[in-house]
């Protein structure tokens, strides 16, 4: 089957885990391109066009943006109602050139060689091909540009002090975000994703985030703790078999009892790839 057959057969299979709940975007409108993207920042420059797939709402786009103006900066993503937040982070910072529209990245709807920069942050662990996803992004950047992707790896996770209820947390995550056709263990497997789908030129690398302040840890725990009950992968766990009301009740408190440890220090470990075409 031919990549053009491949695309026109494409769409996504898996469901979101995480969905748009406050506790959800509590976290996303926390990412910026320094602390998010900061392996991709030496290959911008004004007046590049990027695409920012995923961009959920919209912070990584506008930083993006207001580094490559007065570049063409488009932000896509699959949920219709969370790029509302991403078109008012942009006109809060006053940004002309940014455009957001609802897009599936197995079939992007642009034409070949339309980016000089395609960019995807926490994006490839939520998909149903990420291969796919990757080949597409690749048909949209123009030769000479990037592709550039960052994903966490949940099964690298790493906490202290212990506590087996948030051992419990992590493999029901995992099973969730799988049972939903995602892999949470995304980060790892980035590079080995880039070769699949033709990239031959990869800088592969990672970086972290590291919570360890009272306000960093209470910050982490907190949203932890109220997505355990309350957002859309609580209602996935429980529906899918994977946990009872109970079972995610504990794990919340868990998460507020570890956010108020004197020691608690928590890593999360990022994948990283450049791509260049």
């Amino acid at each position: 089957m031919t990549h053009a057959a491949e695309r026109s057969q494409a769409h996504e299979t898996a469901v979101y885990t995480h969905g748009h709940h406050e506790s959800v975007l509590r976290s996303h409108t926390w990412r910026t391109a320094a602390n998010s993207a900061a392996y991709l920042l030496d290959a911008l420059r004004p007046g590049l066009d990027v695409l920012d797939v995923g961009c959920g709402p919209g912070t990584i786009t506008a930083d993006l943006a207001a580094l490559v103006a007065p570049g063409r900066v488009v932000g896509v993503d699959a949920a219709e109602d969370v790029l509302d937040k991403a078109r008012a982070t942009a006109a809060e910072r006053g940004l002309e050139g940014v455009e957001f529209r609802v897009a599936d990245v197995h079939a992007l709807d642009f034409p070949d060689d339309s980016f000089d920069v395609v960019h995807a942050h926490q994006v490839l662990q939520h998909v149903g091909d990420p291969v796919q996803a990757l080949r597409e992004m690749r048909r949209v950047c123009r030769p000479g540009g990037v592709v550039a992707a960052r994903d966490s790896d949940y099964g690298a996770f790493t906490w202290y002090p212990a506590s087996p209820v948030l051992d419990d947390w992590q493999d029901l995550y995992r099973r969730v975000a799988r049972a939903n056709g995602g892999e949470p263990d995304a980060g790892r497997r980035l590079f080995a994703w880039a070769r699949e789908a033709g990239f031959t030129d990869v800088t592969s690398t990672a970086t972290a985030w590291c919570f360890a302040t009272p306000d960093e840890r209470a910050w982490w725990s907190g949203l932890w703790a109220d997505r355990t009950t309350a957002s859309s992968y609580a209602g996935l766990a429980v529906e899918g078999g994977h946990a009872t009301r109970a079972e995610l009740e504990a794990i919340s408190a868990a998460w507020r009892a570890w956010g108020t440890e004197e020691d608690a220090w928590f890593m999360v470990p990022h994948g990283e790839i450049l791509c260049r075409v």
